[in-house]
């Protein structure tokens, strides 16, 4: 199938590395005009520059901290200007923290929360209006498997994501007669940066292919997911070939998570 989002704009947070960067190739090789947005700028350049250079479509980089209300503002603005609308946006900021609970200070929760969770509020609801106006739009959440199947220790994280599965769901039925569909993408065990950094500081001296396959233990499908096959997904949900489906969060994890 050949999933076009030619006259698409898409916004993607945490995009200069893993999963955003991923998604913001495949949206922008399918035809999308696409701004990744996060904190480093050095960092996003080189994404957007690795981007461009695999479609003709418009891509540019604009440094945000999501986690502040004035940031995404200026964030969005800077988008519609640059892009005249927003059509797709993907929450995707976030890296996964976790802990005991009764270690867990306020602080720690909610700079979860602000991460997690109200960034996906706020951008959602920048981009609402617009989407409305043009009977057209996309949200996708980007969450865990945790989100339906929370772990002992999981916590904060465990818990933002469960509340933004709860987001989804109340923004597709609010977005349904409007023809926006929100949707979210819960991620199971993907290679990704944060992956490398672990395997650099574990001092093995087994490869890192090898390495990654003996923690995939209890994925049914045997290995960790690639970044390509998560945006493949992200990209059929943000195109009119997906346009029945709306309210879902969908594991992508091999098969692991316990719960549908």
């Amino acid at each position: 199938m050949d999933i076009r989002l030619n006259a698409k704009s898409a916004l993607i947070t945490g995009g200069s590395t893993g999963l955003g960067l991923a998604m913001a190739k495949r949206f922008a090789a399918s035809g999308a005009d696409v701004v990744i947005a996060a904190r480093r700028p050095d960092v996003l350049e080189r994404a957007r520059e690795e981007i461009a250079a695999g479609s003709k479509s418009r891509v540019l980089a604009i440094p945000a901290d999501v986690t502040g209300p004035d940031s995404l503002r200026a964030l969005f603005a800077e988008t519609e200007r640059s892009l005249g609308k927003v059509d797709i946006v993907v929450n995707n900021a976030g890296a996964s923290s976790t802990g005991a609970f009764e270690t867990l200070s306020d602080e720690v929760w909610m700079q979860d929360f602000d991460l997690k969770l109200f960034s996906a509020i706020r951008l959602s609801r920048l981009a609402w209006p617009g989407m409305k106006a043009r009977r057209w739009g996309r949200i996708i959440n980007v969450l865990n498997v945790g989100a339906k199947a929370p772990d002992p220790g999981g916590a904060p994280t465990h818990v933002t994501r469960a509340a933004g599965m709860a987001l989804t769901k109340v923004l597709a039925g609010e977005g349904a007669p409007h023809n926006i569909l929100v949707n979210a993408l819960c991620t199971g065990l993907i290679v990704s940066d944060q992956w490398v950094r672990r395997y650099k500081s574990s001092g093995t001296d087994t490869p890192f292919r090898e390495w990654l396959k003996g923690k995939a233990g209890g994925i049914p499908l045997g290995r960790f997911g690639e970044a390509e096959e998560f945006a493949n997904l992200a990209c059929f949900l943000a195109s009119d070939a997906a346009s029945y489906i709306t309210g879902t969060a969908i594991n992508v994890d091999g098969g692991k998570s316990p719960v549908v």
